[in-house]
């Protein structure tokens, strides 16, 4: 059966779970006089309660607002506690990559979702043999202005949502138009320094009821954030026989989108919900390793678009209340075409653009789930028992990753010409999960929970989890939560089809070209076998409301890391020969490595001091981010990372926000992450601080005024290498900007 065909069984699948929720309890017309009143529910759901767990933060629209993001809103969610930026791997490949990477489990463990709808675009990027992709992740499909707050829930608070969800869950919820409202909005940010990309934001949203039992909303938005000078890195660089790194390749996003709601009847909702974005990047030269070439240079100095990214989706949702308690029901269709410039595939020439010719990859994910909460009482405990299914398929054209010949023997399985392999993957999963919050006794609530996934691929998974509240005094809460998570493959690692080959400088260590005479490379392959990979998060945490307002907690959290994949270090065969060649290749592949740990503390302050002056600070520190069988970190993130903010409301209509993060070193694999050959004294990147200045001023209930510096002294850092032979020291981060914007609400 085709991937076509299979999505369209799929999507009756998804059809089907939604309707059932709908029609769970018929909606005839109902007279007012027979609405039935349901009594107050006490209880929380467990979802609502897991957001109160030590692991979660809440971004607010005024936060937004009084701290403007210049393009992404990665760059609001980055001052989390237990949240940093990171490049998809510790390679320092596709360093300006940088991604949302929550208690340094990688960016790859951190599941977007976008009004609790999963966004899997950037599964649709090639993932290099380090782990890297030339992504910048799904945090930027939705214009600031659009949010109405975004929730960041981190450890066993997040493992309910199932695959990709190891590190964390980033919800970013949209403004729904239960009443009338419409807004036009402006920003521009300006660098300092002319080597750097300046950035220019509109947008509009319009919204509200039309009628009884109808209601709508429309939105647009364009932004466009210019590239770095591609000789921006020049001073820095420690290369002096290959061009410098690039900076930060610019971006531009165009969406739209339009949602329709209707009550079919009282307590029944159904939203119809289409969108539409594009992201396409302004080149600055960047590549996968340092070799460049003369269409490099040329593409990079016009500011060529040299990939774009579509990404469209369709939604039905269905929201119930019923007598016996609610429901939340949707199926969605999310399409993306992923097209680029074709870049080569074997050895040093692997992740740079040689051709001025496009491929696509093609990548569609159904998504289905319903939810049902029912409130429950057991022998005088109450509680809410929420009980859920979801779907998720992934299916993926790919005519271009698969295009490498195998030139040296041949790989068993495989046809040695890329052209004529099967360019379709596809995955899908089924997951029923049950969850029950209890009150135990008024200051105690348990809440334990039970996920069962079948995947197409690995079989059956189980994910377990235990959260637990107690209210020690009035002010003094204790919190503890386990939970075992996973990550499913990706259609990459899986595809036996997907070969990359290295010519023998790129063999892992111990396996070269001079090791064994005769070998003539090695072969890095897909391997449909792979089993998903696991954690168990742990966490402790208490916190404290009490004194005069004052907010505070701290929290110990520990995950134990096993069968993470990465690109194997011993090989499993060797290439069948070829009539008359004497020439062989080893054979490696995608492997689940063992084990790993990530631990570290998260604490949080909020200390009102005077009247209309509140200081605001969290802090990360992590105690461990180690792969066990090398001893190198998982990701480049921060030995600690503190935020701080002090907003004072100088007049009902002006807040002033000063802010400041400062990092701590960030140390430095000592191996290559594809080789694992020892590095010579690779850097960490060495402590900083950023501090920023905003104020914001209503000139009247609709219109606002928002302007500020960013990075007020001007602490620049630049990118010293395209690799490995960088340390740390792999990204850009942008010197002293300001920025003004005016919102126009009525």
């Amino acid at each position: 059966m085709s991937c076509r065909s299979r999505l369209a069984s799929s999507a009756a699948l998804g059809i089907c779970l939604l309707t059932t929720a709908a029609h769970a309890q018929s909606v005839p017309e109902i007279e007012e006089e027979d609405v039935l009143i349901l009594d107050r529910i006490v209880v929380q759901s467990a979802e609502e309660q897991l957001k109160q767990a030590p692991g979660v933060s809440v971004i607010g629209a005024d936060d937004l607002a009084r701290q403007p993001v210049v393009n992404d809103l990665s760059q609001a969610i980055r001052r989390m506690p237990g949240v940093n930026f990171t490049g998809t791997s510790a390679s320092g490949q596709r360093g300006n990559q940088r991604q949302i990477d929550i208690r340094g489990m990688g960016p790859e463990n951190t599941l977007i979702l976008i009004d609790g709808k999963p966004v899997l675009s950037r599964n649709s990027v090639r993932m290099g043999r380090a782990g890297e992709r030339d992504s910048r992740g799904d945090s930027n499909w939705v214009p600031p202005e659009l949010v109405e707050r975004i929730e960041v829930l981190r450890g066993p608070a997040a493992a309910r949502y199932g695959s990709g969800a190891s590190g964390g869950v980033v919800n970013i919820i949209t403004r729904r138009p239960d009443t009338f409202f419409g807004s036009v909005g402006l920003h521009f940010n300006l660098p300092e320094s002319g080597m750097e990309g300046e950035t220019a934001r509109s947008n509009f949203m319009i919204g509200g009821p039309i009628g009884g039992r109808l209601s709508f909303r429309l939105f647009g938005n364009y932004n466009r954030t210019e590239a770095d000078d591609p000789n921006i890195n020049a001073a820095a660089h420690i290369q002096p026989d290959v061009p410098p790194a690039a900076g930060r390749e610019g971006v531009v996003n165009r969406d739209a989108g339009a949602l329709l709601t209707w009550e079919a009847a009282p307590g029944q909702e159904i939203d119809l919900e289409a969108s539409y974005s594009r992201q396409s990047n302004i080149y600055a030269g960047d590549r996968q390793l340092e070799v460049v070439n003369d269409l490099i240079e040329g593409l990079a100095a016009a500011g060529a678009e040299t990939n774009r990214l579509t990404r469209s989706t369709y939604a039905l949702t269905h929201r119930g209340t019923y007598d016996f308690g609610t429901s939340s029901s949707f199926v969605q269709w999310e399409s993306t075409r992923n097209r680029r410039n074709l870049e080569g595939l074997a050895g040093s020439v692997e992740g740079a653009i040689n051709t001025d010719e496009k491929g696509t990859i093609t990548l569609d994910n159904l998504t289905a789930k319903s939810e049902w909460f029912l409130p429950q009482d057991w022998g005088g405990m109450e509680q809410m028992l929420t009980l859920g299914t979801e779907f998720r398929g992934e299916y993926m054209h790919d005519p271009v990753s698969i295009r490498g010949d195998t030139s040296v023997g041949v790989i068993p399985g495989v046809d040695p010409v890329g052209a004529n392999r099967d360019p379709n993957s596809e995955q899908w999963s089924l997951g029923l999960y049950a969850e029950s919050n209890v009150e135990v006794t008024p200051d105690l609530m348990v809440t334990p929970g039970l996920r069962f996934d079948h995947n197409s691929n690995f079989g059956t998974n189980w994910s377990p989890s235990l959260n637990v509240s107690y209210q020690v005094t009035d002010e003094w809460t204790l919190k503890m939560g386990v939970a075992r998570a996973f990550k499913a493959p990706n259609l990459f690692q899986l595809n036996p089809n997907y070969v990359y080959y290295t010519r023998g400088f790129g063999c892992p260590v111990g396996w070269g070209n001079a090791d064994h005479p005769g070998q003539a490379g090695c072969y890095v392959v897909g391997n449909p076998d792979l089993k998903p990979e696991t954690s168990i998060n742990k966490e402790i945490g208490v916190a404290y409301n009490g004194f005069n307002g004052v907010d505070a907690g701290l929290t110990y959290f520990h995950n134990d890391y096993r069968d993470r994949i990465s690109s194997g270090m011993q090989p499993v065969g060797i290439t069948d020969p070829v009539t008359g060649e004497v020439t062989y290749a080893r054979i490696f592949r995608w492997d689940n490595v063992p084990e790993a740990v990530v631990s570290g503390l998260e604490g949080n302050l909020r200390l009102p001091l005077v009247e209309g002056l509140t200081l605001a600070a969290n802090a990360t520190y992590m105690i461990k981010s180690e792969d066990k069988s090398n001893g190198q970190p998982l990701s480049l993130v921060p030995d600690y990372t503190v935020n701080a903010s002090l907003e004072w409301e100088a007049r009902d209509n002006v807040v002033v926000t000063l802010s400041a993060t400062h990092y701590g070193r960030t140390p430095a694999p000592s191996l290559t992450a594809t080789t694992g050959v020892p590095l010579e004294n690779p850097e960490a990147r060495e402590a900083y601080t950023l501090a920023n200045l905003g104020v914001t001023y209503d000139f009247t209930e609709s219109y606002r005024l928002s302007a500020g510096i960013t990075n007020l002294f001007d602490k620049r850092l630049y990118r010293e290498a395209n690799g490995s032979a960088a340390g740390a020291n792999t990204y850009n981060e942008p010197g002293r900007a300001f920025y003004v914007g005016v919102n126009a609400r009525f």
